[in-house]
């Protein structure tokens, strides 16, 4: 079914279906970050020398660069619809479906 038969009701839930979807694989790869991160930081206390400080940023290289990487990601997610907000999106969407709908008539 092409999107311009589809009714308004239609799109809403397409597009919030989308969302949840995105904001899902974030909570996911939250989830994965922090398994991941204690299953490597915890060995690399249980092993450190007496004289040796845990607490270090060699020792959170790899936490603090996948962080980044974690706060970029939900950034994408959560930050546009504060952004451009709601209207800007439904205005986008019936933009292209005219643009579809134009091309098809031509």
């Amino acid at each position: 079914m092409n999107n311009y038969h589809l009714t308004t009701e239609q799109l809403k839930y397409q597009e919030a279906s989308k969302r949840v979807k995105k904001i899902k694989g974030f909570y996911t790869f939250l989830i994965a970050y922090i398994i991941v991160n204690l299953m490597l930081l915890i060995p690399k206390y249980q092993s450190l020398d007496a004289d040796v400080d845990f607490w270090r940023l060699r020792t959170f290289s790899i936490t603090i660069l996948w962080g980044i990487g974690l706060v970029v990601y939900g950034l994408s997610i959560f930050l546009p619809s504060f952004m451009t907000g709601k209207d800007w999106e439904e205005r986008k969407i019936k933009e292209f479906m005219d643009q579809e709908k134009s091309n098809k008539h031509e």
